[in-house]
């Protein structure tokens, strides 16, 4: 099995005018999709949400506000799934909850990395 990591993007604030029910909802989504990837031996890492609030350093130690303010959409989180390629791991992006949010979901292979 290789590993692929599935990159969320969303907008800025995805949850920003959500009623509480809505995000209930959107939360039971993403227990049912991740645990079914569970159960099917899928999922290589539990996953990660990451938070608006950040920094990026550039070249010359310049450092800005924000993860890629300039921009309209963001990395709001990834997890790591196992699958046998990277269509196996399209067709288990394709069930992302944030897809339902007006999201989307990057598929990346990772590269293993020898130690020496």
């Amino acid at each position: 099995m290789n590993e692929f990591a599935l990159i969320f993007r969303n907008d800025f604030h995805p949850e920003a005018g959500y009623s509480p029910e809505k995000l209930q909802e959107i939360m039971k989504q993403w227990q049912t999709w991740m645990g079914g990837m569970a159960a099917k031996g899928q999922l290589a890492n539990p996953g990660t949400r990451l938070g608006g609030e950040g920094k990026t350093i550039k070249p010359a130690n310049l450092v800005t506000d924000g993860p890629y303010a300039e921009i309209k959409e963001m990395i709001t989180g990834l997890i790591v799934v196992k699958a046998g390629n990277i269509d196996e791991a399209t067709e288990i992006a394709k069930g992302c909850p944030i897809l339902n949010a007006g999201g989307n979901v990057e598929v990346r292979n990772i590269v293993p990395v020898k130690a020496n």
